[in-house]
C-alpha cells in the first residue's frame, strides 16, 4: 500500500500561459508531457462510492493501471489517502489490498459483477519533478481536459502537487511561490468527486458548515484542528460559486466560514501557542472587508430597498435610487471577484491552510494547555461565554444600537461555539437552545441592518434631492417593521436569560 500525499490547486483555464511562463518551472529537474484517460467503475446504486472507495482504470500507453483508493483525511486542497495501483490483466485484481475489510467487500462477488464504468476523464498532464531541499521530491502537475458522465461533461484545470517521498512542508513552499505571480487557490474536490457530481446531475450549490465527529474523551487540540480545518473546507468550497456565480449566497457562505475559522481561534485560543492565531486572523481581514461590502449591498438591496419598490412600484424616486444601489452592488460584487481571483487571494487561502496543517502535523502545545478532556475543555468555554452574553444582555438597551450589535456579536459568538461541540450534546437540546439563540440573533441582525441601511443609502443618493426623498420614503416603510423589531427585544432578552447550556456527554 502506497500514502498518496497531495496539494490540488485550481487554475483558471485563463491563467495557463502566465502558469506556464512561470520561472519557477524552469528550476524542475525535468519534465513530461502526457494523456491520460481514466475510467471510473461503481455499482449501479454507488456501492464504493458510499464506501469512500474509488477504482479507477488508466491507460498508460498500451497498459493500463488498477488503482483503488480509500477516503484518508482531505481538507482545503490538500489529501492524504491510502491507494494500491498494479496493472489491470483484463479483469479485477484486489488481492493485494492489504486492508482485510476493504479487500473482502470489493472481492465479493455480488460486488465484482456489477462493477460498470460511471464517469471518464481525459486529459493532458504536464508534469515537473523538483527537488527543493535533499531527500524531497515532488511532482507538479498541471492537467488541462474534461470529465464526462451520463452525457454531461466540464473542463479540467488544476494544478497537483505530489509528495513522492520527503518533507511534505515542501507542498506549501512551492504552492506559495507559485502564487506569488499566479492566481491559483487550494481546490477542495477531487476528480472523483466532481465525476461522481456531474454522473448523479447534481448541480452546483452554495456549502453550508457541517458538523464534526467529536468525542468527549479526545485531546481539545485535536478538535481544534479538525474544526478549523472544516472551516477552511467550506470557504474553499464556496470559491467557484463566488468567483463565477451572481448567487449572493456563495459570498454570504464564505463570510460564514471565515467568521467561523475566527470564532474557532479565539475559542481554542487557550491552548494554541503564543501568538499562533495572529497571522491567521490579519491574513483573514482582507477577505472579510472584501466579502463585507459585498454582503451589505446585496442586503440593501434585496432586504432594504427591492421590497419598497414592489410595494411602490409607480414611485420613479424609488426607482432611480434603486437603479443606483444596483450599480453600486455590482461594482462591489466585481471588486470582490476581482479579489477573488488575484493571486492575493490564493495566497491567503495558501497561508492559512499551511498554518493549519503545520499545527496538527507537529502537534504543538501553547503555554496554557493542561491535560484536559474535550469536554471539561467545552463546558469551561461555554460557560465563560454564556456570562458574557448575559452580560451584554443586561447592558443592551433598545435605543442604543451599538449595544444591540455587541450583543449580537455575542450571541454569535456563543452559538458557533455550541454548534462546534454540538456532537457532544444530546441533539434535542442543543437544537432548542440553537434554535433560541438563532431567532434573537436573526432579530437582532435585522435591526442591525435597518440602522445602518441610512447611512448606506444617504451616500447612494448623494446631494440629488429626489434621492435622498426616497431614502427618506424607504425610512417610512420600514418603520413600523422596525419598531416591531425593537419590540420583541425585552421578550427575547428575557428568555435568554432562562436558557441553560446543553449538557455534554461523552
Amino acid at each position: 500500500m502506497a500514502h498518496e500525499t497531495e496539494l490540488k490547486l485550481f487554475l483558471a483555464e485563463s491563467a495557463h500561459r502566465l502558469f506556464l511562463r512561470h520561472p519557477l518551472l524552469k528550476q524542475a529537474r525535468r519534465r513530461e508531457v502526457c494523456r491520460l484517460v481514466n475510467l471510473y467503475y461503481d455499482t449501479p446504486e454507488l456501492g464504493l462510492r458510499t464506501r469512500g472507495i474509488a477504482l479507477r482504470l488508466r491507460a498508460h500507453g498500451k497498459l493500463w493501471l488498477q488503482t483503488v483508493k480509500c477516503a484518508g483525511q482531505t481538507a482545503g486542497g490538500l489529501s492524504a489517502r491510502p491507494e494500491w495501483e498494479i496493472p489491470y490483466i483484463g479483469h479485477f485484481d484486489f488481492s493485494g489490498i492489504d486492508d482485510a475489510e476493504i479487500r473482502s467487500w470489493l472481492e465479493n462477488e455480488k460486488v465484482k459483477a456489477r462493477l460498470a464504468p460511471v464517469f471518464e476523464t481525459n486529459f493532458q498532464r504536464m508534469a515537473w519533478l523538483f527537488e527543493p531541499v535533499a531527500g524531497t521530491r515532488i511532482e507538479l502537475a498541471f492537467d488541462r481536459g474534461w470529465i464526462a458522465a451520463a452525457g454531461r461533461r466540464e473542463a479540467i484545470s488544476e494544478i497537483e502537487l505530489e509528495l513522492i517521498a520527503g518533507d511534505a512542508t515542501q507542498l506549501f513552499a512551492l504552492a506559495r511561490a507559485l502564487a506569488t505571480r499566479v492566481a491559483v487557490t487550494p481546490a477542495p474536490l477531487s476528480k472523483a468527486e466532481r465525476g461522481y457530481a456531474l454522473f448523479r446531475g447534481q448541480a452546483a450549490m452554495p456549502v453550508k458548515a457541517t458538523p464534526v465527529a467529536l468525542t468527549g474523551d479526545e485531546d481539545p487540540a485535536s478538535a481544534f484542528d479538525r474544526i478549523a480545518l472544516t472551516c477552511l473546507d467550506q470557504l474553499q468550497r464556496n470559491y467557484a460559486g463566488a468567483s463565477t456565480s451572481d448567487d449572493p449566497e456563495y459570498i454570504h457562505q464564505m463570510r460564514v466560514a471565515t467568521r467561523r475559522l475566527r470564532a474557532a481561534l479565539r475559542l481554542f485560543a487557550p491552548l494554541l501557542p503564543a501568538g499562533y492565531p495572529e497571522p491567521i486572523v490579519i491574513r483573514l481581514r482582507d477577505l472579510m472587508g472584501i466579502l463585507g461590502q459585498a454582503r451589505d449591498l446585496d442586503v440593501l438591496l434585496a432586504e432594504i430597498a427591492e421590497p419598497v419598490l414592489g410595494a411602490l412600484p409607480d414611485e420613479p424616486r424609488l426607482a432611480a435610487l434603486v437603479g443606483i444601489i444596483t450599480e453600486r452592488r455590482f461594482d462591489r460584487r466585481r471588486a470582490a471577484i476581482d479579489f477573488l481571483r488575484s493571486p492575493r487571494f490564493g495566497q491567503i487561502a495558501l497561508e492559512t491552510l499551511e498554518a493549519l496543517h503545520a499545527r496538527s502535523a507537529t502537534a504543538q502545545v501553547g503555554a496554557g494547555e493542561t491535560a484536559v478532556c474535550l469536554i471539561a475543555f467545552a463546558n469551561e468555554r461555554l460557560r465563560r461565554l454564556r456570562r458574557k452574553v448575559l452580560r451584554l444582555a443586561a447592558a443592551a438597551r433598545i435605543d442604543d444600537p451599538p449595544s444591540l450589535h455587541a450583543l449580537r456579536i455575542g450571541i454569535k459568538r456563543l452559538r458557533y461555539a455550541l454548534e462546534f461541540f454540538a456532537p457532544l450534546a444530546r441533539p434535542k437540546a442543543m437544537a432548542r437552545m440553537l434554535g433560541q439563540l438563532a431567532a434573537l440573533q436573526e432579530t437582532l441582525g435585522q435591526i442591525n441592518d435597518l440602522a445602518n441601511a441610512g447611512d448606506l443609502l444617504m451616500d447612494c443618493a448623494g446631494e440629488e434631492g429626489p434621492l435622498r426623498e426616497a431614502v427618506t420614503l424607504i425610512g417610512g416603510w420600514h418603520g413600523p417593521r422596525y419598531q416591531e423589531l425593537l419590540a420583541a427585544v425585552p421578550r427575547g432578552l428575557k428568555q435568554l436569560g432562562k436558557l441553560d447550556l446543553p449538557k455534554l456527554r461523552p
